[in-house]
């Protein structure tokens, strides 16, 4: 009996799980109010977790650039076609790599620290302050994260997909020594605003919503111990990374 028990506990425990996480969305998203001091919090959020990701963000993006480039080089001269480097390297970040690749790195880098910081807020009991001074934890501490992650998961992909094209152009037309003005006009002919870039901002704003709402619902629910912080964050890199793929090839789905 002990054991049916455990059985139906751990196949109903991600269900009730995700239940929990949606009820925390609605709670945020009730209680907005666009005042000065939300506005503060949510751009002093913004610049927290999402200027300070731009170093790592624009490396990655530089070299993912020049690795693409290789590999489509090599691939393209097989058929005589490496005057379509731009076209290809220029498809897939707009409509893939640039949005999930961003997220990934996002994730891995400002995800893990909103929910380390709001574990750490419970561990010490601020969050039970703040309750007892009739202030919603909710509202103050994890509706400005949330919102900063929304707005700062575009702005970063669409900085990592502009240092991918740099890269891109340092190699195929530095390096290999493509022509400068075919190179161009392929990427400006073939890439489409709709159908590669709007897509590929859909695709960022998703996953900035999932991102932020996993890291900060993890971390409002860590055990207030060392050893849930550490397991909240684990569990927000782990989640997030998986839920996006999974909305990744959903949304391909639908818009392609």
């Amino acid at each position: 009996m002990a054991s049916a028990e455990t059985t139906l506990n751990r196949l109903t425990g991600p269900v009730r799980e995700a239940g929990q996480c949606l009820m925390f969305l609605f709670r945020m998203l009730a209680g907005i109010r666009l005042n000065l001091s939300v506005i503060q919090a949510i751009l002093q959020q913004t610049y927290l977790i999402g200027a300070r990701s731009l170093v790592i963000i624009m490396i990655c993006g530089f070299f993912v650039g020049m690795v693409l480039s290789l590999q489509a080089i090599n691939a393209l001269e097989q058929f005589g076609a490496s005057d379509q480097v731009s076209l290809l390297v220029g498809k897939s970040l707009f409509r893939e790599l640039g949005p999930v690749l961003t997220a990934l790195l996002f994730a891995g880098r400002a995800g893990t620290s909103v929910t380390a910081e709001i574990g750490l807020m419970k561990a010490t009991n601020q969050i039970e302050a703040m309750e007892l001074m009739a202030i919603d934890p909710v509202q103050r501490i994890a509706l400005p994260r949330f919102m900063a992650g929304v707005i700062s998961v575009p702005l970063l992909t669409a900085m990592f997909n502009a240092l991918a094209i740099l890269g891109s152009v340092v190699f195929s037309i530095g390096v290999m020594d493509l022509d400068s003005g075919i190179y161009w006009s392929k990427l400006q002919t073939g890439i489409y605003f709709y159908k590669d870039f709007v897509g590929g901002l859909w695709k960022s704003l998703v996953f900035g919503g999932v991102v932020s709402l996993v890291a900060v619902y993890f971390g409002y629910s860590a055990r207030p111990t060392g050893e849930g912080v550490g397991t909240a964050t684990t569990n927000t890199v782990v989640l997030s990374s998986v839920l996006i793929l999974i909305f990744d090839f959903i949304m391909t789905s639908f818009l392609t």
